[in-house]
């Protein structure tokens, strides 16, 4: 008994206590690469280039972690991956972040050991039909086969909107949405459901005649998107986090690519700050006092990577919505910088 005693008094002085354990953060920094896990392949959010670069909001969220942590926005390397993939691949410690339009619900953030660093943008879950199917509503659906992906939110909020409606349907289950489209395409299901700016995006880049095919306006749930870390690491957390808010800030502050050079030579202490001419913030969280300067200057601010990869300067014209800034009628804005 004794000898047992010994053996884990020794254990606890020996073992190394979680705070002595490489963080994430000192990860990257000696890898020096952001590892992130992104959708497999949609416009507007992360697709992937014939010349192999990745461009979208979540893939520029990516590089604003890297810019924020590296001073290299350059210093990404993108996984492709389903959310099952995805999920499991955070947990594991394949990747240090996924920003992957994932829905931010109370399982993922409690008891599955991840955390959410933020909303990124707000969505809603839609339906897509055939307009030759002649429903005008969901209601108009009984019988009708759909297209979802397992493990995702959209799976759990079809199964209940559509027993809250008392309406029957066949649930066909699809890998990811490239594998959504093929199926809908070949008509192995009448419909297919998944965030409702996603369907939009596959209507008018995946299908041939996008006339053809009705959205409906009906949503079924809310859907809050947002990058995702694994719990623990409070100081990683906290980095993707204020990278994210840092990014909204600077299009509060009206802080640009194109003038970040000129605001950081401001007189007004909000932007002195906010650009590390007052040093201190940086510090605050393990980085350089130029995290959020480097982030505008390789990346942008938030308004910035929404119109050139889903609004205005996109071909997907997407409207801000709920996703323009607070004092313009939407849900985004920073919290406090200082």
């Amino acid at each position: 008994m004794r000898r047992l005693a010994f053996i884990l008094v020794l254990t606890w002085l020996v073992w190394p206590s979680p705070a002595a354990l490489a963080s994430v953060l000192d990860d990257v920094n000696a890898r020096g690469l952001l590892r992130c896990g992104v959708h497999t392949g949609i416009a507007g959010f992360a697709s992937q280039e014939s010349s192999g670069t990745w461009r979208g909001l979540d893939a520029d969220f990516c590089r604003a972690v890297a810019a924020a942590v590296l001073g290299d926005a350059g210093k990404v390397q993108f996984f492709p991956v389903s959310v099952k993939d995805g999920l499991e691949s955070l947990k594991t410690g394949k990747v240090d972040l996924l920003a992957r339009n994932l829905t931010q619900t109370l399982k993922r953030d409690t008891t599955e050991g991840l955390s959410f660093a933020g909303i990124n943008y707000y969505d809603g879950q839609g339906l897509l039909v055939r307009k030759s199917l002649g429903a005008r509503t969901i209601r108009n659906l009984s019988g009708a086969s759909i297209c979802v992906q397992p493990a995702s939110t959209s799976e759990r909020n079809l199964e209940d909107f559509m027993q809250n409606l008392k309406v029957s349907y066949r649930k066909i289950s699809v890998g990811n949405a490239q594998e959504m489209v093929v199926a809908y395409l070949d008509k192995r299901c009448d419909a297919m459901t998944s965030d409702y700016t996603q369907l939009a995006i596959l209507r008018q880049t995946q299908l041939s005649n996008p006339a053809d095919h009705v959205l409906f306006r009906e949503r079924l749930s809310k859907e809050p998107l947002g990058p995702l870390v694994r719990q623990g690491d409070e100081e990683w957390l906290k980095i993707v986090k204020w990278t994210l808010h840092a990014m909204v800030a600077a299009e509060e502050l009206d802080i640009t690519q194109g003038n970040v050079l000129e605001k950081s030579k401001s007189s007004m202490n909000s932007v002195r700050r906010f650009l590390g001419a007052e040093p201190g913030l940086g510090k605050a969280l393990g980085l350089s006092d130029r995290w959020a300067f480097d982030i505008v200057r390789q990346v942008g601010n938030y308004g910035e990577s929404f119109e050139r990869n889903v609004g205005s300067g996109s071909k997907l014209k997407l409207p801000r919505g709920l996703n323009a800034q607070w004092n313009k009628g939407g849900l985004i804005y920073a919290l406090p910088i200082r």
